[in-house]
């Protein structure tokens, strides 16, 4: 707060003046419950749509959801979903190259996209008498893509995600290590087993067709829902979206991946990369985000690691000093989950030793469970950034797009937010015990040379990757 020196001088004459300390304001009970009011409805050829007024500023977010992502690809053919994240910004049959650009930031709005293991979303946030230039670029892109994709804009794209890539994940420091946990978490034929990105190998190989194929099953308006949020008028928006996508055909019917449950015991793996500083991952299956334990499992994440009195940074970071940073994860998907701790070693701290001091502050929480004040602490953050996450139309729109995609029902968040504010310390207690077991991955990543530095590296398995960059090959110990 900033305040001008004439109001400085009379706010410190008020408190010389006054004989005692104010008191402090009241605390206020937080909101038991959150609203955000919408409208779902489907057109003949499948498209669901949702639409949510907020004239809070005059701005509107346009986003496309289609529910297809890495685990709808096959083994040999990876990165399908992710190569059409770039590809759906090139052009398409009305549109062309650079236009979708103008008609959203050139009008002081954005786009973008992105693509996880599950989904597929395309925005534009926009001035609100922008709303129809956005719902007629994302249908032509629906219905029209092919028109403009030939081999030569296919390859230039191709060659982006390669190097992208590369610069995310082949040469980032430790890049490699959440691909390596998950290939040694799950089999090579499970649908959440490879990168979003692909492997090198199947990008090399894909060709126009493959892709085009991949799009006219999944890019289409039954396995497609739009969600326009903000400031507009519904009446002409239900026009506008059946004029644009109305005409656009149905897609084929879609068998999606089974999703089978994996049993595993303790593997250790040890890989060396261009780092100047080992660092330990452990990381355990658990559930997706449909599962009523994910909410216990966020905060117990949150228990483990963040501020400086959460109970790994705590011990390793603070007390110890033998950590220089740590971390605890849940990485949800639809249908899988995984729990993941990670350690940076200080100089003259070994992994080993961080490893079992991890494995001792996780089996006093599975056996004592968290204080109320732990409680307390993870509980109220995690409702401040839930219902953070609403403060704008994009926000609104995503987890609106959440519920109907993964639920059928736009709503759900309400579910997931009053699951949230009921998670006891016996939940948090009772989901470490039944998730973080002796079946897991214990992944070193060391320097060059260095395999000796791994965790019981006597027990470790190296780790190399396949000449073609396509697969993780586990070798001798």
């Amino acid at each position: 707060m900033h305040l001008t020196r004439l109001r400085l001088v009379a706010v410190l004459a008020a408190s010389l003046a006054s004989p005692v300390l104010a008191q402090a304001p009241a605390l206020k009970p937080a909101p038991t419950a959150i609203s955000i009011p919408f409208e779902k409805y489907t057109l003949p050829n499948g498209l669901t749509v949702i639409l949510s007024v907020s004239k809070t500023i005059p701005q509107a977010a346009v986003d496309v959801w289609y529910h297809v992502g890495s685990k709808n690809e096959l083994t040999g053919h990876t990165g399908f979903a992710h190569m059409f994240e770039h590809v759906m910004f090139t052009g398409s049959g009305h549109v062309p190259y650079g236009l979708h650009d103008r008609l959203t930031e050139g009008v002081g709005g954005n786009n973008n996209g992105s693509t996880t293991n599950d989904r597929t979303n395309y925005y534009e946030n926009v001035p609100s008498n922008y709303v129809e230039s956005a719902l007629w670029l994302e249908s032509d892109r629906m219905g029209f893509l092919l028109d403009s994709l030939d081999k030569a804009k296919f390859e230039a794209q191709r060659d982006i995600v390669q190097n992208e890539r590369r610069q995310g994940i082949d040469n980032q420091p430790y890049g490699r290590a959440f691909e390596i946990l998950t290939a040694g978490m799950l089999p090579e034929s499970h649908p959440y087993s490879w990168p979003v990105v692909g492997y090198m190998s199947d990008l090399q190989k894909a060709t126009v067709e493959d892709v085009k194929q991949f799009f006219r099953l999944y890019y289409a308006p039954s396995n497609a829902t739009l969600a326009v949020v903000g400031d507009f008028e519904p009446a002409p928006v239900k026009q506008w979206v059946t004029k644009y996508f109305g005409d656009l055909p149905r897609g084929a019917a879609i068998t999606r991946p089974a999703v089978p449950p994996v049993t595993m015991k303790e593997t250790r793996l040890v890989y060396e990369d261009e780092v100047q500083i080992p660092r330990l991952y452990i990381a355990w299956n658990t559930v997706g985000e449909n599962s009523e334990d994910n909410e216990a499992l966020n905060l117990l994440s949150d228990i483990l690691s963040g501020p400086r009195t959460a109970r790994i940074t705590k011990a390793l970071v603070y007390d110890q000093q033998s950590a220089a940073t740590v971390g605890a994860f849940t990485d949800a998907s639809e249908l899988y989950g995984a729990f993941l701790v990670t350690v940076t070693p200080r100089p003259g701290h070994t992994l080993t030793a961080l490893e079992a001091s991890a494995d001792s502050i996780i089996a006093k929480l599975k056996a004592d469970g968290p204080t109320a004040d732990e409680m307390a602490r993870v509980v109220a953050g995690s409702e401040f950034q839930f219902v953070s996450g609403l403060e704008s139309n994009l926000g609104k729109a995503e987890i609106l797009l959440t519920g109907s995609v993964f639920h059928n029902n736009p709503d759900h968040f309400k579910v997931q937010y009053a699951r949230l504010k009921s998670v006891t310390a016996a939940d948090i207690k009772r989901v470490a015990n039944k998730y973080l077991t002796s079946g897991r991955v214990v992944l070193s990543m060391v320097p060059m040379g260095k395999t000796s530095d791994a965790a019981k590296a006597d027990k470790s398995t190296k780790v190399t990757v396949s000449p073609d960059g396509g697969h993780y090959l586990m070798g001798s110990k």
